[in-house]
């Protein structure tokens, strides 16, 4: 059958898109939790398929959107690194994919395809899809994570809800495994639309909804109009929100509505593919475009649509198997965004053919003049960050001047009393160059964590080994300076100890990076040492002092062993040995 390209440097066998279709509706009508298939034969991918569920206790759990933090023991890297914001998913789909992981032979069924250097692919229909995005993210942490050499799964859902927050967007596309997840969705399916409401406006609804899918009946339910016309409001809401947020407005009205109106916590991830309705497959990988397109291509045209479009909004969310038997043989395919490349769908500057093949797609969307404005403003905006980004890889060479710099002035100190004391101190000149540096790298590190707090940077920097490395060097180099700068002017006794509430949130960030990525434990970093034994010699003398500096002693020891920390914290003079004597623990 060949490959179907969606998108840039995605492709995709045909017959694995039908295969992983053909299972997830044959799942979404087992009773089984999952189905696999591929195990025994020798072909190239082994799929694993989920059931949905025709149940309102499976799709919402607890809160009006019936969401949940992360469990991070089973997804750590779905936070907000630097910020130490944990994702939110939805707790009912969790606790359905907890359940398949509980049965060990989906366990086992997986470690045989790793161990044959298979494929995994996981599929599902409604919210199976939904299990499925999860198992994809769990496989891509417990396998790729660890292995590089591991072979990266592939996500098919077909009419999934949404399933995480926009943390776990940033997430998913910081590690780079956005292109793993495909989420087709017909141009009405009412379905991927549902988790932007809360239960409350929709509960006795949707179970009527779902009893429909379950009985294949004829005539969907007599309030599907009613139904369909509630949730692509709440639809509205949330997508109003969004557009304001990537537009730049600073409505105050927005604001105060926000504050007393609960909003969907829930957005999309990964590359979409939008059924059109007419033979064509919209892809799209920008995840605010995707939100806006998920409502704007479910608005009537005329109040006289309502009630068709209601139940085709229905009888769509049953019929992706047969459109794509019927337009997958030779598909009609426009990408409307690149990932991370400029949006051929929206620039002024796209050949004219290509402008009109774009817009013909779009049209049979149904998006209207507001909708295209909103695409370009997503395109804006992933433009803006990327040129953020490159603004900030300019100042580069100004951190690392400003680093030599205070690597030269330590190797200085090293021979004297030592790198921290003599800072401490600041009795010479060099002292005085060295605070200066000190001051203009906090200034340009202080703008990179404002940025990263305002979301002005691409999801991608926080995993991007250049900064993290430059982080880490800036975090031991000059950390130590400010702990010595913050004891000399006391700041402790008004704020209290450096490491509560006196560290700048630039090294917590730093720290956090090298966490993630070398997996590392939370513990007091080796940075943080001199605020450890400036909090001790204030202490000198109370009960269990004396083993913590023992304690502390043993870390430095590892430390300075992996070069994490220089040997100079051991000199005679330093306000360390000082404190070690004063409690006889050396000589």
């Amino acid at each position: 059958m060949g490959t179907v390209k969606l998108g840039e440097n995605m492709e995709i066998e045909k017959e694995v898109i039908m295969k992983a279709c053909s299972m997830a509706m044959k799942a979404h009508k087992s009773t089984e939790k999952y189905l696999s298939e591929g195990i025994q034969s020798s072909s190239s991918e082994v799929f694993f398929s989920f059931a949905g569920s025709l149940s309102v206790n499976d799709w919402f759990a607890g809160s009006a959107f019936g969401e949940m933090k992360v469990d991070l023991q089973f997804f750590p890297s779905l936070k907000y690194v630097g910020l130490d914001q944990t994702g939110r998913v939805n707790e009912a789909f969790f606790k359905r994919f907890e359940a398949v992981l509980a049965n060990p032979r989906f366990k086992d069924e997986v470690e045989k395809a790793v161990a044959d250097r298979r494929q995994v692919v996981f599929t599902g229909h409604s919210s199976g899809g939904a299990i499925a995005i999860l198992a994809t993210a769990w496989f891509l942490e417990v396998y790729n994570r660890q292995s590089s050499d591991c072979i990266a799964p592939l996500c098919l859902t077909f009419g999934s809800p949404l399933v995480g927050d926009y943390i776990i967007n940033i997430a998913i596309r910081r590690e780079k495994w956005s292109r793993y997840f495909v989420n087709f969705v017909m141009r009405y399916d009412i379905v991927p639309r549902i988790s932007l409401s809360p239960l409350s406006s929709i509960k006795q609804q949707l179970q009527r909804v779902l009893d429909y899918f379950n009985q294949n009946a004829q005539q969907p339910p007599n309030d599907a109009p009613a139904f369909y016309e509630t949730v692509v409001k709440n639809a509205s809401s949330v997508a109003n929100y969004a557009a304001c947020k990537i537009t730049g407005s600073t409505n105050p009205l927005l604001e105060t509505v926000s504050s007393f109106v609960e909003l969907s916590p829930y957005r999309p991830f990964g590359t979409y593919v939008f059924c059109t309705g007419t033979g064509k497959l919209v892809v799209i990988s920008n995840p605010d475009a995707v939100l806006q397109v998920l409502f704007y291509s479910s608005q009537l045209s005329t109040g006289e649509e309502k009630e068709t479009v209601a139940k085709a909004s229905l009888r769509d969310h049953l019929g992706y198997e047969k459109y794509l038997q019927k337009h997958l043989k030779t598909p009609a395919v426009t990408s409307l965004f690149h990932h991370r490349q400029e949006a051929l769908s929206v620039s002024s500057n796209v050949a004219s053919v290509e402008r009109e093949k774009v817009d013909e797609a779009l049209n049979d969307l149904g998006l209207s003049g507001r909708a295209r404005l909103c695409l370009r403003a997503a395109e804006a905006l992933e433009n803006q960050k990327l040129r953020n980004q490159a603004t900030i890889d300019g100042k580069k060479k100004d951190i690392e001047k400003c680093l030599d710099k205070l690597q030269e002035y330590q190797s200085k100190c090293a021979h004297k009393v030592g790198y921290y004391d003599a800072f401490k101190s600041s009795e010479e000149e060099e002292d005085f160059h060295a605070n200066v540096a000190r001051l203009e790298l906090a200034g340009i590190w202080d703008v990179i964590i404002g940025m990263l707090k305002r979301h002005e940077l691409p999801d991608e920097f926080e995993g991007q080994k250049e900064w993290i490395g430059l982080g880490t060097r800036y975090r031991r180099l000059v950390e130590p300076l400010d702990i010595a700068n913050y004891y000399r002017h006391l700041k402790n006794e008004d704020t209290g100890p450096y490491m509560g509430k006196g560290r700048p949130r630039r090294y917590k960030c730093t720290q956090k990076w090298l966490e993630h990525a070398e997996q590392l434990p939370n513990e007091i970093p080796e940075s943080c040492f001199w605020a450890e034994v400036e909090e001790l010699c204030i202490k000198a003398g109370c009960q269990g002092t004396t083993e913590s500096i023992l304690h502390l002693k043993t870390r430095v020891d590892k430390w300075i062993q992996n070069e994490e920390l220089g040997g100079d914290v051991l000199l005679e003079n330093s306000t360390f040995t000082k404190l070690q004597k004063q409690h006889f623990l050396t000589t």
